[in-house]
């Protein structure tokens, strides 16, 4: 499985809200927003913060997507 943001870039775009401005409010590093425009991994407590600021849930700015091309995961 790998991790998505994507939700989260659409999200801020529908708020007007730029990318610097949400670090700033979350107190996060430039490395850990790098980290998310890459779709690495990151820390809840970062990603807790991105929630708070946002309020919204960890559905609303992520989502788990298959490795397999048949979009079933693999056990």
């Amino acid at each position: 499985m790998k991790v998505s943001y994507n939700r989260l870039w659409k999200l801020l775009i529908d708020r007007g809200m730029k990318k610097s401005q949400l670090r700033e409010a979350v107190g996060a590093s430039k490395s850990t927003f790098a980290k998310l425009g890459k779709n690495e991994n990151v820390t809840l407590p970062v990603l807790l913060g991105i929630c708070q600021v946002l309020e919204c849930d960890f559905g609303d700015i992520m989502e788990a997507i298959s490795d397999n091309k048949e979009g079933k995961t693999q056990v």
